[in-house]
């Protein structure tokens, strides 16, 4: 059990003339006093300069403290350790020890760091080493020994062997120098063989010292490389300071950016443009410029202002994405801020300049070592049926949107499940969704997630393409697309969703899908479909179009296999707004086993013509001529209009 506290304190009073006194007279002591309690991890010449420097401290301190001490009886000591009764010493001596033992604590960040912590501006020595002498193989030992404990546990027996201290006196001066459980210090110092008379050693005399030369080759390779550093800075600036390219009054170029005012108001956590939570109700646009500032660190300048910095400059731990077609350089002027705050393991902020999306995350704890994420997207031209959502968090195959203020209704719909009703997905009050599993996240395409946005007048189905801003799932033809509504179009799209892989990460801002034409199989196979999809950019170029056959699935409506790709173009007009048409074809083999080209055009054609391996010619809009296993045929078309059109390809 740990014993109670014996005795009260026991220095009497003293004032600063008799700490002096005690100093003067007992300077060495102090001085080894210091120096065997010091953390053995300095160097030897280190702690010979830190004894001194904690020793003359401890005066310092008695001059600015003026009486010390409780006024009781001094309690009795061992022979011989008479001088220590003397209050003034007793001060000067806690005063070392609290220094000691404070100097071989580690320094945080979390606490205000002691003088003690670091190392000591006087003494100083320069160009020579100093240590005690070397004693013999019992001195080497004890300070093996002594090193092996904690800086309480030391104090304990230097207390004991050079103070000759009592236990119940050594637990008190331990106490008032702040150690807290001298009790602990003692049974850990009572590990250590009782060699006392070895701490009189000139081995831990630091008054009594040796003088080296230091490392004389590093000291001048030292002084080499700060001469060369000062002669490149005293060049730099005077380059800096010509005319011409430099930043003189008379230049014609613009300072570096961090000089630049525009640039710095773009870094100002201050200037940055702040939407109110109503605005978008009376707002001529409805757009991301309508979006209100959301989050729970809106008001954490420092996360700000470290996204910002960032955005500007990203260092070597930051991952960056962006859409293609979408610039990733610095924010140009103040930056709206759509979102700030913690989702899920990440604190994000969400920004807009009018073209871009910009993404900034990091660990909720700011540790800098495990990076950042910076994305980029291009959003520009954004309006009510596209600005409905934005990726906040994609994580563990799970995705988070932050949606719109206009989004009334959240619900998740598997596009692999169209007769399946949706479910709700819960909001937070900042609209941030709950994860949901990002599409395609079961091996096979076995479900494809999407995600429906209700306002006031229309409820949009929208999906993650691997990018901030969710694409938008329409169906119709190109020139009246809407949004896809009715068992028919949900079950066309659970026949295509498993096609979208194709124009993932490709800044896609709208897919539409619709059944351009509807064809009876030879033999009586049933009715297949035609269907064209279409993947539409925020950039404009880089469209993406696939054809599709669907061929009867032989089972229940709705869950069929995935569409043939019967062809596929990029940044071709077809299938689009100012060029509506398509036509495809594809080698078939019936159930009885003989093969067929099949051909189908949208509404605009009025005849279809096969040449090279198969020649064939129809009025109308779809073909089925007999060929063999391999064959190829060459596809093409006339319009109602006489003009001709080939295939999609």
């Amino acid at each position: 059990m740990r014993p109670l506290s014996e005795v009260p304190p026991a220095t009497a009073r003293a004032d600063a003339g008799q700490s002096e006194a005690a100093f003067v007279e007992h300077y060495p002591r102090l001085a080894r006093l210091g120096y065997l309690v010091l953390p053995h991890s300095l160097s030897r010449d280190r702690r010979v300069l830190t004894a001194h420097a904690l020793a003359q401290r401890s005066l310092q301190a008695a001059r600015g403290a003026g009486p010390v001490g409780g006024g009781a009886v001094p309690l009795p000591r061992r022979p011989g350790r008479a001088e220590a009764a003397d209050p003034g010493y007793a001060y000067v001596r806690r005063q070392v020890l609290r220094s000691a033992l404070a100097a071989g604590r580690p320094v945080r960040l979390r606490h205000l760091p002691r003088r003690a912590q670091f190392p000591p501006l006087l003494p100083l020595t320069w160009g020579l080493r100093l240590f005690p002498h070397s004693g013999g193989a019992d001195e080497l030992a004890l300070e093996q020994r002594l090193s092996a404990v904690s800086g309480a546990a030391r104090a304990a027996f230097v207390l004991r062997g050079l103070e000759g201290l009592a236990d119940c006196e050594v637990r008190r001066v331990l106490s008032d120098a702040g150690v807290a459980d001298p009790h602990a210090a003692l049974m850990e110092a009572d590990g250590v063989p009782a060699a006392y008379a070895l701490l009189a050693s000139p081995e831990f005399d630091p008054c009594s010292l040796q003088a080296r030369p230091p490392d004389l080759a590093r000291r001048r390779r030292h002084l080499r490389a700060a001469l060369a550093g000062l002669a490149a800075l005293l060049v730099c600036g005077a380059l800096l300071g010509l005319p011409g390219e430099g930043w003189s009054r008379g230049s014609l170029s613009a300072p570096l950016y961090a000089r630049n005012p525009a640039a710095e108001e773009a870094l100002d956590p201050g200037a940055l443009r702040r939407v109110p939570a109503a605005f978008w109700q009376r707002s001529p646009r409805t757009d991301f410029t309508a979006w209100p500032t959301r989050g729970d660190r809106t008001e954490d300048i420092r996360l700000l202002r470290r996204a910002l910095r960032v955005w500007a400059r990203p260092g070597g731990g930051v991952r960056t994405s962006a859409t293609p077609g979408t610039p990733v350089g610095p924010p140009m002027g103040a930056p709206q801020l759509l979102y700030a705050g913690e989702v899920g393991q990440s604190a994000v902020v969400l920004f807009h300049d009018g073209l871009r999306v910009v993404r900034y995350a990091e660990p909720r704890d700011a540790d800098p070592s495990k990076g950042a994420a910076l994305d980029f997207a291009r959003v520009d031209g954004a309006d009510v049926t596209s600005a409905g959502a934005l990726v906040v968090e994609r994580a563990g195959g799970s995705v988070r949107y932050l949606t719109a203020p206009w989004v009334r209704r959240v619900r998740v719909r598997d596009l692999l499940a169209p007769d399946r009703e949706p479910r709700a997905l819960h909001r937070s009050p900042d609209g941030v969704t709950d994860p949901l599993p990002g599409p395609a996240t079961a091996p096979g395409c076995r479900s494809w997630y999407a995600v429906e946005l209700a306002d006031a007048g229309a409820v949009r189905l929208v999906t993650d393409l691997g990018e901030l801003a969710p694409a938008r799932l329409t169906s119709g033809p190109p020139a009246r697309p809407h949004d896809v509504s009715g068992r028919a179009e949900y079950a066309s799209w659970a026949r295509t969703a498993c096609l979208l892989p194709a124009v993932r990460a490709h800044g896609v801002r709208e897919v539409n899908s619709w059944v351009y034409a509807k064809q009876p199989l030879p033999e009586g196979d049933g009715t297949a479909q035609w269907v064209c999809t279409r993947a539409e950019t925020w950039r404009g170029t880089g469209s993406r179009t696939l054809a599709q056959f669907q061929a009867p699935a032989g089972r229940p409506s709705g869950s069929g296999p995935p569409g043939v790709v019967a062809a596929r173009a990029e940044n071709t007009p077809e299938c689009g707004a100012l060029a509506p048409q398509v036509l495809a074809g594809v080698l078939w083999k019936s159930r009885g086993g003989r093969w067929y080209v099949l051909a189908a055009g949208s509404g605009q054609f009025a005849s279809l013509t096969t040449s090279g391996g198969v020649t064939a010619r129809v009025r109308g809009r779809l073909l089925a001529v007999r060929a063999g296993a391999g064959d190829r045929a060459q596809l093409n078309g006339r319009l109602a209009d006489g003009s001709r059109a080939g295939a999609l390809r």
